[in-house]
């Protein structure tokens, strides 16, 4: 699952946005030629620290069960025969190569994060979030809240069923694993980061509706491109640069790009 480097980036300045393509489920959540690799090491992750990359709260049972009948006309899941739900849980997370988490709305509207598998994070925990509302999820990141929160809970309530709702979201790292979680204390990027140790981090996202539970099934495939790859796409280079330049001092900070973004900005110009 991937889209072409140029597609990543708008042609704008850098800013929020619910920019969505429509798809397949099955599609997004099909095997590709990296489904060996990519499934073992979810199951290194899964089967010895599962309970730092698995949750699932009671409520989230219903949408597991619903997903799990999903993935396996999708796809061709079995689920494990002792039935329970824990145990369909890792099962699906090591038949996917995408990570997914599970969200609903409670009782007074609020759209919370109710399980999942996330083996692949981006610097963040899964155990911090899980029974969070999601504008609690989003809380970290500067003015995402302010700008779009009311534009994501409408999309995500008024999502229809039958289709996947696709988007991008990229980022930069000093490490080309998958797996960033925050206790693994990654290399990040700083002022004497070189050019050949900066990877684009892109997460391809997918929203579906799940009409049974009245939940939403969010899938994530993580992939990795090297830096260099970029500068040799003529239009990835001008986008991802504008975007640098374009992009608030606050997000930079977030991001990790603070110190780095001068020598990005001149690598991308050269």
């Amino acid at each position: 699952m991937s889209a072409p480097l140029a597609k990543i980036f708008p042609d704008e300045d850098y800013r929020f946005h619910l920019r969505m393509e429509r798809n397949e489920p099955a599609d997004f959540f099909a095997q590709t030629h990296d489904h060996a690799a990519l499934v073992a090491e979810r199951q290194r992750w899964l089967r010895t620290e599962p309970g730092k990359y698995a949750a699932l709260l009671p409520s989230g049972e219903p949408l597991l069960e619903e997903v799990s009948r999903l993935a396996q006309d999708w796809n061709g899941f079995t689920s494990p025969g002792s039935g329970a739900p824990w145990s369909a849980l890792l099962a699906l997370g090591e038949f996917w190569e995408a990570d997914f988490l599970l969200l609903k709305p409670d009782a007074d509207g609020e759209i919370r994060l109710d399980g999942g598998c996330l083996c692949f994070p981006s610097s963040w925990r899964l155990t911090d979030k899980i029974g969070k509302p999601i504008e609690f999820i989003h809380g970290p990141v500067p003015g995402l809240n302010e700008r779009i929160g009311p534009g994501i809970h409408k999309f995500l309530t008024g999502l229809k069923p039958g289709a996947a709702s696709l988007r991008h979201n990229w980022g930069l790292a000093r490490s080309a694993e998958l797996n960033h979680h925050p206790d693994r204390s990654l290399p990040r990027l700083d002022a004497a980061t070189h050019a050949n140790e900066v990877w684009l981090r892109v997460e391809h996202q997918a929203l579906v509706a799940l009409p049974q539970s009245a939940g939403v099934l969010f899938g994530i495939r993580v992939v990795n491109y090297a830096f260099a790859e970029v500068c040799a796409d003529p239009v990835a280079r001008i986008r991802l640069r504008r975007a640098l330049e374009t992009m608030p001092d606050d997000m930079a900070h977030y991001k990790g790009l603070a110190t780095l973004r001068p020598r990005l900005v001149r690598w991308l110009a050269a």
